[in-house]
């Protein structure tokens, strides 16, 4: 992964090989040439310039040599008046050595020369290499122009060809196995809402939902007469990113396309609208993994934001089953407190009840008790008294009894 900061924003960014590679496409622009031409013109200079050095050492060399030349000369001219043999001599030893001396010179000459002319050669060989590499590099930016002069031409007509639609479909299918295999990309169908946009993708980790983005897809022919500017659709793109619950809202646009600011790569409109982004076709992968690679760092965060709301999602139902089963065994214990209390009510009037009961059973069994006094005290004496006649019925009785 590379990191990019984006000039306007200061923003960092981590794109992966493709995507940087595709960033760097865009770097080269009509400067190139120029610079082409300055760093040839640069070599030319150094060259000639060694040139020049290599002959001013070369002078140098001859003028030293021809001074020295000059002073053994007016060495051996002196001592020519001392002496005729010894200058005889001195003149063949000195023409000797100086002969040695310029014949070491002029091989040494020779061999400068020769890696004068070899440092030429191995210049013009590394200019080749540079005009070769450049010019193939060129030649390369001449393709990719080509090949997107191509695409906005096939793309700018809605009956012939591939369309942008199609295009980014297609895009994200060759790298969905590879890059997304968790992903949900799928066209916008539902136009409840009064609007729908172009594609909606959601990716998942472990069934957790952590990046969504809204895509809207423009693009119009060369002959339309009202060109469309990418700020007409800023707004809905927002309504469509909200109403389907979208973090992210994304322009893929072919609109204004003589535009730098929207020429230069993946541009941030978050100052008009939250976390909307404008792009060319070519940066809709590129703007994909960036979001997908910022999203996954706050991943953690999530799950444990979602566990802390399912913690407190298992709070309240705590609480709401809490509160369920205290008013039920509020209402339940007021029901059993009402009918205690009645009962209580019912037993202290059976009590009274069984009171006057066991008074009247005690009055009852007073009564009785008497009543048996009385019976057992009961005689015929008493029950004759006051009937004479009975009395003397019974005496008989009894009389009679006796005799028998």
């Amino acid at each position: 992964m590379r990191e990019i900061k984006c000039p306007n924003c200061e923003k960092v960014f981590q794109v992966d090989e493709t995507g940087y590679a595709q960033i760097v496409k865009q770097v080269h622009d009509s400067e190139f040439e120029k610079e082409l031409a300055l760093r040839c013109k640069a070599l030319d200079e150094q060259r000639i310039s060694d040139l020049k050095i290599s002959r001013m050492e070369h002078d140098k060399i001859l003028a030293d040599a021809m001074n020295e030349k000059d002073r053994v000369i007016a060495q051996l001219q002196a001592r020519i008046d001392s002496s005729e043999t010894a200058r005889k001599l001195a003149v063949n030893e000195a023409i000797q050595e100086k002969e040695k001396q310029l014949n070491d010179q002029s091989n040494e000459i020779t061999r400068l020369e020769g890696q004068l002319k070899s440092q030429e050669s191995e210049n013009k060989l590394k200019e080749n290499s540079l005009k070769e590499q450049y010019e193939f590099q060129l030649k390369m930016k001449d393709e990719e122009i080509e090949r997107y002069k191509d695409f906005k031409a096939r793309m700018s007509t809605k009956m012939i060809g591939e369309s942008l639609e199609q295009h980014c479909m297609t895009q994200f299918n060759t790298y969905r196995m590879a890059g997304f295999p968790n992903a949900y990309f799928e066209k916008d169908n539902d136009a409840s809402s009064g609007s729908k946009g172009d594609f909606i993708f959601r990716d998942y980790s472990e069934g957790l939902e952590y990046i969504s983005i809204m895509f809207e897809m423009k693009n119009e022919m060369d002959t339309t007469a009202s060109k469309h500017k990418n700020e007409d659709f800023f707004k809905e793109l927002d309504k469509d990113r909200r109403e389907k619950n979208c973090e992210y809202a994304v322009l893929v646009s072919l609109l204004e396309p003589d535009n730098e600011l929207y020429n230069n790569g993946i541009v941030d409109v978050s100052y008009k609208y939250e976390k909307m982004y404008v792009i060319r076709p070519q940066f809709f992968i590129p703007i994909i993994t960036l979001l997908r690679n910022a999203a996954l760092n706050s991943l953690n965060y999530q799950r444990e934001l979602q566990i802390v709301k399912n913690q407190q999602l298992d709070l309240q139902y705590f609480e709401e089953n809490m509160n369920t089963f205290k008013n039920g065994f509020a209402k339940n214990y007021d029901l059993a407190s009402r009918q205690f209390q009645t009962a209580v009510e019912d037993i202290d009037k059976t009590i009274k009840t069984l009171e006057k009961i066991k008074d009247n059973l005690l009055k009852s069994s007073n009564n009785l008790r008497l009543a048996n006094d009385k019976a057992q005290d009961l005689s015929i004496k008493k029950l004759t008294k006051n009937a004479p006649s009975v009395r003397a019925m019974f005496e008989e009785i009894k009389q009679d009894r006796d005799g028998e």
